[in-house]
């Protein structure tokens, strides 16, 4: 028995002293921030500086996006305007075909057919007051016709790489056929976002639509309660710039935003958030769940420093040089944002190379690519360029040439044939000749025994 017990401690205490390191090790590891666990069907918020998202929640889930559908229709009018089809003090007018099929619940400026207003105008009529009507009447100036219109920004979301996004409207009046996803109207808004109209309209909280020629002075608020507290309390965001709110019974609440502090700048979007009553107050998630999301990226990530350009990463063999390697360096310095808790030292780095390069060689020639990940994410890809030149042998080069020219097919068979030929020509010559001179011999043979001379009587 004490045998058994004292094999028992000493297994015990081995096992405790070999995982003792591991434990360690486990302590010593960097702790990622904890999942803010967001509020919605979809949820996302992305790095507008790198395209790095940093939170994610089923971003790829095809969902109904309601009035966000009006960022591409306001992306294509801003297309349309850069290619010179459209200008912002062109006058539109309002016609029939694009006031018939809207909701009567539904977003509106209160525009009439016959009303005549400006490019501009329509714009701020269509994303601050989010006005259906005045997707239409765009959409009729961009494209001819709604449905035509309906297919350029079908064909615009694949061009973007849109995966799971299929349009019916310009508005986002409910259609089982009319989805998008979180990660889809991201790339649509970081396209609109490259036009600074399209910003200083989203992140307009109060606009005065002049009078027009059926309609007195209209004064408008924006429906995103994050920019103004003029129609409910309780949401303003600071931070928050822009830029599309969403609602419909289908689709719930939706917001696509963007928020700027430091160097820091985030793109969010949140889809079928819910409004609930919270201690005898109602909350609309789709706002307060991006504020969250907001103090999510701001208080546990920030930008540093992981790789120097003059940093020397790895050789690289390299042929026909008298000279056998060229070292790389990444193509700048790169910066990239990641949780506090972690260091660039915690990064791991994945080197992909030219497994041998020919010279000559270019100092900044392209040789390979870092990628620096942790737990799985990708932070950054750094292109690896040459250090330095490399000149070639020449001796070593034409070797090389020679080799490349007889390694070609069309030659190896020239060559076959012309060793064949050569083959042929021998054995024939060699057959040839011990025929001439089996015959030769045999002739002569039958020559002097057959020749009898004359016989002297």
């Amino acid at each position: 028995m004490k045998i058994k017990r004292f094999l028992s401690l000493f297994f015990a205490v081995m096992i405790s002293l070999h995982l003792a390191p591991l434990a360690a090790a486990d302590a010593d590891s960097p702790v990622l921030p904890e999942d803010p666990n967001i509020l919605a069907k979809a949820a996302l918020l992305v790095d507008a500086n790198t395209g790095l998202p940093i939170y994610a929640k089923n971003e790829h889930e095809e969902l109904y996006p309601a009035s966000l559908t009006k960022i591409m229709t306001a992306l294509l009018v801003f297309e349309a305007i850069e290619d010179g089809k459209l200008s912002m003090d062109q006058m539109l007018t309002a016609s029939s075909s694009a006031l018939m099929g809207l909701a009567d619940d539904g977003s509106t400026a209160g525009i009439q057919v016959g009303e005549t207003m400006s490019v501009q105008n329509l714009l701020y009529c269509m994303l601050v007051v989010s006005a259906n009507e005045a997707c239409n009447i765009l959409a009729e100036a961009v494209s001819g016709s709604v449905s035509a219109f309906v297919d350029a920004m079908n064909a615009k979301a694949k061009e973007l790489g849109c995966e799971n996004t299929h349009f019916v409207n310009p508005n986002g009046l409910h259609d089982p056929q009319h989805y998008t996803s979180a990660w889809d109207l991201y790339l649509i808004t970081a396209a609109a976002m490259q036009y600074d109209g399209f910003m200083t309209i989203c992140d307009t909280a109060h606009v005065v639509i002049p009078a027009t020629n059926m309609s007195e002075e209209r004064d408008y608020w924006t429906t995103n309660h994050l920019l103004s507290t003029w129609r409910v309390i309780g949401y303003r965001d600071t931070r928050a710039h822009g830029i599309k709110t969403g609602s419909t019974d289908d689709a719930g609440h939706c917001l696509v935003s963007s928020a700027m502090h430091g160097s820091l700048h985030f793109i969010s979007v949140i889809l079928g958030a819910e409004r609930v009553e919270e201690h005898g107050v109602g909350n609309i998630r789709s706002f307060s769940e991006t504020s969250r999301m907001f103090d999510y990226g701001f208080d546990n990530f920030s930008y540093q420093t992981a790789i120097l350009e003059s940093e020397e990463i790895q050789e690289v063999p390299v042929e026909l040089s008298e000279m056998d390697h060229v070292t790389v360096h990444p193509a700048q310095d790169t910066e990239v944002l990641m949780p506090k808790t972690l260091s660039p030292e915690d990064l791991e780095r994945s080197v992909e190379l030219q497994e041998v390069v020919e010279a000559p060689v270019a100092a900044g020639q392209k040789l390979g690519t870092l990628t620096l990940s942790y737990d799985g994410i990708t932070y950054a890809t750094v292109d690896l360029l040459a250090s330095f030149d490399v000149e070639a042998s020449r001796i070593q080069t034409l070797l090389r040439d020679i080799q490349d020219f007889f390694s070609k097919p069309v030659v190896r068979i020239v060559g076959v044939v012309l060793l064949l030929l050569l083959i042929f020509l021998v054995v024939w010559k060699l057959f040839l000749g011990r025929r001439r001179y089996r015959y030769g011999r045999s002739v002569g043979r039958r020559n002097r025994s057959s020749y009898r001379g004359r016989r002297r009587h």
